[in-house]
């Protein structure tokens, strides 16, 4: 039997569009219950964009009771404003996690590129295949912003589950090419 462990709410927080996945964690498997973007870009008001994010986490968080919330932390870029109004975006949506009493942890780009692909500079692209295939779904979304949700919630539990999904960690390319020439070609 393959016991159940666990519900993580995957985030990519966004003042024009958030992504949100639903990730369900088993003793071996994994399992998509939902994946999506909201998007805000018909909203003007930055206020409005916030109340609206905080009220459809707070949505999320109800209809699907998750365990634990991931959440992608800002990246600092060279756009002061733009990282201002993520950041507020970011921080609505731990309020309304922590209104509901979740347990929430943050995880940078890069580490959240690195636990998918062994690649912490992956294109957004890149790690959309490799959910994909690692987790044998397609993502049919045009926005990224849901695979970057799902890769959040999927970083969480590459780093807290003592194994990876898909099985064994690997060391370095070395190992894992020893442990899998049947998938060189």
């Amino acid at each position: 039997m393959n016991e159940h462990k666990g519900r993580i709410l995957g985030i990519d927080p966004g003042t024009n569009l958030m992504g949100f996945a639903i990730l369900d964690t088993f003793q071996n498997d994994l399992k998509v219950e939902t994946i999506g973007v909201l998007n805000l870009k018909k909203l003007d008001d930055h206020q409005e964009k916030l109340r609206e994010i905080f009220l459809q986490t707070q949505d999320l968080i109800e209809q699907y009771r998750p365990d634990i919330m991931a959440i992608e932390a800002p990246f600092f870029g060279k756009n002061v404003q733009s990282m201002l109004k993520l950041g507020r975006a970011q921080g609505v949506v731990i309020a309304a996690a922590i209104l509901l009493g979740l347990e929430i942890h943050e995880y940078s780009p890069k580490k959240i590129k690195l636990s998918i692909t062994g690649n912490g500079n992956a294109a957004k692209e890149q790690v959309a295949a490799m959910l994909c295939q690692i987790l044998k779904i397609t993502i049919n979304q045009k926005h990224l912003d849901s695979s970057d949700a799902l890769a959040v919630a999927v970083c969480h539990y590459n780093q807290n589950s003592g194994n990876k999904i898909g099985g064994k960690r690997y060391s370095g390319w070395a190992s894992f090419v020893t442990d899998n020439k049947d998938r060189l070609k």
